[in-house]
């Protein structure tokens, strides 16, 4: 009986620590991912009076991009 308590104990542990680990890494965003989000809001805040066609061009196809996305889901 000892045994198995303390099996269960170990493995109790062992399930935490699996689940700390896998909370701690799952949701991290990458850089690739922060870069195209601070993008996209310099994008909707964008003056088209003031903005180089290049911004005006980098904003279009981010957002031609996007738009399949949300349409998968």
């Amino acid at each position: 009986m000892k045994k198995l308590l303390s099996i269960l104990i170990a493995a109790s542990f062992a399930a935490s620590s699996v689940a700390a680990f896998a909370a701690a890494h799952g949701g991290a965003m990458k850089d690739d991912d922060k870069k195209m989000a601070e993008k996209m809001e310099a994008c909707k805040k964008m003056d088209a009076k003031t903005a180089d066609d290049k911004m005006k061009a980098e904003c279009k196809k981010m957002m031609e991009e996007k738009k399949p996305e949300a349409a998968k889901k």
